[in-house]
């Protein structure tokens, strides 16, 4: 689970929370809204490399480019990856 804080804390406290950052991740905000995530570098380098999967679209099988053509687009983001988990499953 993140911690929250403000900008102004990490300001005052930068140490403390890149020390905290190190354990889980530290949500920052400006205004009261989340802006920023003070994270540990392992973390980091995990998920920019779980970014650059790529596949080749002649790799997919037929259902796949099926489901792909029958896909609409939903507003909330929630839904992508579920819809993602169903089709590969």
């Amino acid at each position: 689970m993140a911690s929250t804080v403000t900008a102004a804390e990490v300001s005052k406290n930068f140490g403390a929370y890149q020390d905290a950052a190190v354990r889980e991740p530290v949500v920052i905000t400006k205004n009261g809204r989340p802006r920023t995530v003070l994270m540990a570098y392992e973390d980091f380098v995990r998920l920019s490399k779980r970014d650059r999967r790529v596949q080749r679209t002649i790799d997919l099988r037929d259902a796949e480019i099926a489901a792909v053509e029958a896909a609409e687009m939903t507003p909330d983001p929630d839904q992508v990856g579920a819809s993602a988990k169903q089709t590969a499953g």
